[in-house]
């Protein structure tokens, strides 16, 4: 499983006209903390930053993540028109593990 924390809910947005079509683009990037593995397996020391592109809603509002710990859902992976394996983050919250009766 794959930890990514989340420190604030920031959001970045970023506008414009793509150069290849012409198209007018509008995104939303939040920053997160993803708690990666080297090649053998071992936790890196640190979380790792990088930014996650959002959701909208029906309004174009950014659907940004609260502040916590999440994992990568299901659906954030899919199979790439050229038959890569892809990411999309799509998070989804954790939930603390319940404390036993000393």
């Amino acid at each position: 499983m794959i930890k990514i924390s989340v420190k604030s809910t920031e959001v970045r947005n970023q506008r414009g006209k793509a150069k290849v079509s012409g198209k007018d683009y509008d995104l939303n990037f939040q920053t997160v903390w993803v708690h990666t593995y080297d090649r053998s397996g071992k936790p890196s020391p640190y979380p790792e930053k990088t930014e996650i592109i959002l959701e909208k809603n029906e309004q174009g509002a950014a659907l940004f993540y609260p502040e916590g710990d999440y994992t990568l859902a299901p659906e954030s992976f899919y199979v790439s028109r050229n038959g890569d394996l892809a990411l999309q983050p799509k998070l989804v919250k954790l939930t603390p593990k319940p404390q036993s009766a000393a």
